[in-house]
Order: structure tokens, then C-alpha cells, then sequence
């Protein structure tokens, strides 16, 4: 498997720091009885975040594989597109 370089991971450390936050936010909107429709769109600002961040994962991970696709380390294809399915 392809290790995460930790350096390469801060954005997507922030993204997810973030997408927290509007996960907290879209649980006090529900206890507040807040309207549906500005719920839902939170909800989606979220579920787009955290595509981004797995996308961005997979992304560094696909970088190493084209890098050196000789290491034992290196990701196959079928296990790549498994990856991005995953987040579909």
C-alpha cells in the first residue's frame, strides 16, 4: 500500500477541520429546528468537502505510484479505481 507523505497531507488535514466544523454546524441547525432546505444545503457543503479530501488522498497516492510504478509499495490499477469508486 501507498504510505500518506504527512507534508502533503496538511490541506487536506484543513479541508477535513473544516468540513468538521460544518458538520457541527448542520447538528445545531437540526436542534434548532432550523429550515430544511438551508439543512440540506450545509449537508451537501460537507458532502462535497469530504469528496474533495478523499479525492485529494487518492490523488497523493496515484503521484507516488507514477513516480516509482516499480516499488512493491505501488498501487495496481484495479486497486486505484476501487479507490476512486469508493468516493463515487
Amino acid at each position: 500500500m501507498v504510505e500518506l507523505n504527512p507534508d502533503e497531507m496538511t490541506p487536506v488535514l484543513n479541508r477535513l477541520r473544516r468540513a468538521q466544523g460544518q458538520l457541527g454546524g448542520v447538528l445545531r441547525m437540526i436542534e434548532e429546528g432550523r429550515d430544511c432546505k438551508d439543512v440540506v444545503t450545509q449537508l451537501a457543503a460537507v458532502n462535497r468537502a469530504l469528496d474533495r479530501a478523499g479525492f485529494a488522498i487518492i490523488s497523493s497516492g496515484l503521484k507516488q505510484c507514477l513516480a516509482d510504478p516499480d516499488s512493491a509499495d505501488s498501487m495496481d490499477t484495479e486497486a486505484l479505481e476501487k479507490l476512486f469508486l469508493s468516493l463515487a
